[in-house]
């Protein structure tokens, strides 16, 4: 049985997630980069760290206009997949974000397209942000990007399916206090019987990371509501996007 505590290692590891959301939008994260970019200003030989980079969609961009980029990410078939991408200023590690990477490193850390919020206790959260914290140099900048709770909430649709070549998706949204729940069942002829997995999403919100951020030397200078960089608003925008400074 699927434990709370390990979901994410199973599924970001497993073919059916990267078939479930292979029409994720390359143009959407190159807006977002292109944005952050012209308000960053990054110097050219900028050092960043992309976690939880997955296949590296985000990274490869990134690396593209010249900055010297590592992802990390905890599942080895995406490692496998993005090493294939490599060069110079790109490279891929297998990498639990709770775990220390490199010490005071990095000028930029990224985090993408809510790529946290999976672990059961808030000492884990904690140690994922520590890590990210501490690869940082002095002034080092984070950026996390985040749904918005409250926006999700309310656009929450509870059933839905979805048809990849002769695999199906059932999938069943839902959600508590604390958390956002995703439950995928996955019917494909290859297999002998359904196979099933739920995400679980904390639904962390501005105060929660504002705390957060605090207890590892980060401070939020700016919050943004889209991939555009517009202003935040609690009721209208889909992301909570955080521009924070290593102190």
């Amino acid at each position: 049985m699927q434990s709370h505590g390990t979901w994410f290692k199973e599924w970001f590891n497993s073919p059916y997630y990267h078939l479930l959301y292979s029409d994720r939008d390359d143009n959407e994260a190159a807006t977002l980069i292109d944005h952050l970019i012209a308000r960053l200003q990054p110097a050219k030989d900028a050092t960043m760290l992309d976690v939880a980079c997955g296949r590296g969609r985000h990274a490869k961009i990134l690396a593209e206009k010249g900055f010297d980029v590592t992802g990390i990410d905890l599942a080895p078939s995406s490692i496998i997949y993005a090493r294939q991408f490599e060069n110079d200023h790109l490279h891929f590690y297998e990498h639990d974000m709770r775990m220390l990477f490199r010490i005071n490193y990095f000028d930029y850390a990224f985090n993408f397209f809510t790529s946290f919020g999976y672990f059961v206790s808030e000492r884990e959260h904690n140690s994922a942000m520590r890590t990210i914290s501490q690869s940082l140099k002095k002034n080092g900048v984070f950026v996390l990007d985040y749904l918005n709770a409250h926006y999700a909430e309310e656009h929450l649709v509870n059933e839905m399916t979805k048809k990849s070549g002769s695999v199906i998706f059932k999938i069943n949204k839902w959600c508590d206090d604390l958390y956002f729940y995703k439950k995928i069942v996955i019917e494909d002829p290859e297999l002998n019987e359904p196979l099933e997995f739920t995400e679980r999403i904390r639904k962390f919100a501005l105060d929660d990371f504002t705390k957060m951020f605090s207890l590892q030397q980060l401070n939020i200078n700016a919050f943004f509501g889209d991939y555009t960089l517009n202003p935040f608003d609690v009721k209208t925008s889909p992301r909570l996007i955080l521009i924070a400074q290593k102190k």
